[in-house]
């Protein structure tokens, strides 16, 4: 969101920066696979996953057939094998599925001396202990628009890559095949504008699917602690201001911001999603706690929000 002193060399390393951007990405990835099975393996203890019998159509596991249950109900062909009676159950279909997506976009790339890390390196890091921890838990994950809802053990290692390929311009992932009974976890600046995300937040929503949503801020983001002569440039585009004394700006700056993040909260409300926001300064787990709550409330379609 903020740059104040890049360099014509930066510049053109983003202009002619995909390529760039994907070896860089590549780069980071393993480094960061590592740090997410830790950070899932600290939060996992607790988590249990939401598979269980009830209406579906994928196949669960066989059990007994009880007294009293319809004749219909058995399963004719496993029961023939050892001359006991056996039910098919069917999977609840409310965890069906749990997509993911972290924006790579330019903005995402940025990160103060205040920060732990890049806004995109902490979307990363926290999509792929998320992945772990439900992977774990019993759920299935997948990088919405990109990739089959997965289960294995390597599933951080397949988004991680699929993701790495992906555009980096596209802030929001392609609905398609998010349906009823599917939750979707956003992590992203969340910098667009509110019409932009409330169409794509919209469009899932219409279907059933649920959503939770954690924006990402670097602590400067949150403070404009500048002074004096300072030039701003958009990481998007190039475009540049100057300020001759700064931290006239900051008041402005700060109710803005405040107002931007009202109307996500807003949109949160209105479509019944949750909304976290964190900060890049703050430990990784912190939100990922509050996810699970989230995912947890989810059938029963509740919503708490959280600022950790």
């Amino acid at each position: 969101m903020l740059s104040s002193g890049t360099t014509p060399q930066d510049r053109q390393e983003n202009i002619f920066g995909l390529t760039g951007e994907a070896q860089s990405l590549a780069d980071t990835l393993p480094e960061l696979l590592i740090e997410a099975r830790r950070i899932a393996a600290n939060v996992t203890s607790g988590w249990h996953g939401r598979r269980r019998a009830g209406p579906g159509e994928t196949f669960w596991q066989f059990r007994p057939f009880l007294s009293g249950e319809a004749a219909r109900q058995v399963d004719w062909r496993r029961s023939a094998r050892d001359n006991n009676l056996y039910v098919r159950e069917r999977e609840w279909e409310a965890a069906q599925t749990i997509w993911v997506w972290a924006d790579l976009s330019v903005s995402m790339c940025f990160r103060s001396k205040q920060a732990a890390a890049s806004k995109r390196d902490r979307a990363l890091l926290l999509m792929l202990a998320l992945t772990c921890a439900l992977n774990k838990a019993g759920e299935r994950v997948g990088l919405a628009g990109l990739t089959r809802p997965l289960a294995s053990g390597n599933s951080m290692q397949i988004i991680a890559e699929t993701l790495a390929h992906a555009p980096p311009e596209v802030t929001l992932p392609n609905p398609e095949g998010i349906h009823r009974f599917s939750e979707i976890v956003l992590f992203s600046d969340l910098l667009d504008p509110p019409e932009k995300l409330e169409k794509w937040m919209a469009s899932i929503a219409s279907t059933g699917a649920k959503g939770h949503l954690i924006q990402l801020l670097d602590p400067l983001e949150e403070t404009f602690p500048f002074t004096g002569p300072t030039r701003f440039e958009d990481p998007e585009n190039g475009e540049q201001l100057k300020a001759g004394r700064a931290q006239t700006w900051q008041q402005e700056y700060l109710h803005r911001l405040a107002a931007h993040k009202d109307q996500i909260i807003t949109l949160a409300c209105k479509f019944g999603w949750s909304y976290t926001l964190h900060h890049t300064d703050r430990p990784s787990v912190q939100p990922l706690m509050l996810l699970h709550s989230h995912l947890a409330d989810a059938p029963q379609h509740k919503m708490r929000g959280g600022h950790p």
